[in-house]
């Protein structure tokens, strides 16, 4: 009814995000434990699976396209980064990205 409760929502939303992506972030982890070689970390195949999975969800969710494949993009580009960090981490090269 109101901009109040409008942003409210939006602040609940975002605190739900910020769980999933930690959730999504343990699992990076688990990857740079997982993986034998630091090569495998970026893997553009995947990438593209990714996305066009997200693409096809986005139809039944009513998300735009527009808004998901930039916002998946990066948060993809950023969970490798970090995915690099904790790989060399776990081997004694370097510490987990923050």
């Amino acid at each position: 009814e109101t901009m109040a409760d409008v942003r409210y929502e939006i602040d609940r939303i975002d605190r739900l995000l910020v769980e999933i992506l930690a959730e999504r972030q343990s699992f990076m982890d688990a990857a740079a434990r997982i993986k034998p070689d630091r090569s495998k970390v970026h893997d553009a195949t995947r990438i593209e699976d990714v996305v066009t999975k997200v693409k096809a969800a986005c139809e039944g969710a009513g998300l735009s396209p527009a808004i998901a494949e930039p916002v998946w993009r990066t948060l993809i580009d950023r969970c490798i980064a970090y995915e690099f960090g904790s790989y060399d981490a776990r081997r004694g090269g370097g510490d987990v990205n923050s």
